[in-house]
């Protein structure tokens, strides 16, 4: 459907050499965007571009840190000289906690968290918007959020502190930027398999307890988000900002 097409399109995604990032960029490959990764791994987007490029999309990768605000600034700037313009921005980089117990964390551990997963969706969305508000023809932003933002998360409460702080985040920019044709969402995922939950599935008695409480009967997968990522792009979703989008085989329902 035409509503759906994204040629012509051009996307950000931060984290997009693997996880729910790399496959939020391909279904926006898929459907005919070009796609500037940004990750820190340059042989992860290396290949995360080569298979972009399978394809059909335009794909480059950028090396960025998202936690410094110099590696950001340069990070959009040389996807502005490939690709002239950005269309849509996903902030989806992230790192998870160690497990600490809340009474022996420190502030190193804490600003480390938080400097990446909150600090790094502000910076990239304070450039993409930047750039949407002065090319004057609006545009998508979308954040990888967590369920983590909405219940406890036990020896990872700087974690639920970063998600549940940029859920609110892009509500906030939503709100103040939508006379600039600039859309923001977060989108909550459920239990998915990456390499950031792989040591927890491996644990049998917690990925049953888990299991149980999914009525889709099975983990998320990172080809999950490439519709929903398609649908923030496109304009299906011209009307639907400020939002909290919960994809998680009904966890959450149950």
């Amino acid at each position: 459907m035409s509503l759906f097409d994204l040629s012509g399109h051009v996307t950000v995604v931060t984290g997009g050499n693997g996880g729910i990032g790399l496959g939020m960029a391909e279904g926006l490959a898929a459907a005919g965007a070009a796609v500037s990764v940004w990750g820190r791994d340059e042989a992860k987007n290396a290949t995360a571009v080569e298979k972009l490029r399978s394809l059909g999309a335009a794909a480059e990768a950028v090396f960025c840190d998202v936690s410094s605000e110099e590696s950001v600034v340069a990070a959009m700037a040389a996807t502005l000289e490939r690709f002239d313009k950005v269309d849509s921005c996903f902030a989806n980089a992230g790192i998870g906690p160690v497990g600490t117990r809340f009474t022996d964390m420190t502030m190193e551990e804490w600003r480390r968290l938080l400097s990446v997963n909150l600090d790094g969706v502000f910076l990239t969305f304070r450039e993409a918007t930047r750039h949407m508000v002065e090319r004057g023809e609006g545009g998508s932003l979308v954040v990888t959020s967590s369920l983590a933002g909405l219940f406890g998360f036990p020896r990872g409460e700087h974690y639920a502190a970063s998600k549940a702080a940029v859920s609110s985040l892009a509500r906030s920019i939503a709100v103040e930027h939508a006379r600039h044709g600039i859309r923001a969402n977060a989108i909550l995922p459920g239990w998915v398999e990456t390499a950031l939950t792989e040591p927890m599935f491996f644990d049998e008695r917690f990925a049953a307890a888990v299991m149980r409480r999914i009525p889709m009967r099975r983990w998320g997968t990172p080809a999950d988000f490439a519709g929903i990522a398609v649908y923030l792009a496109s304009d299906a979703s011209s009307w639907h900002t400020a939002d909290t989008i919960v994809i998680d085989g009904g966890y959450t329902a149950f």
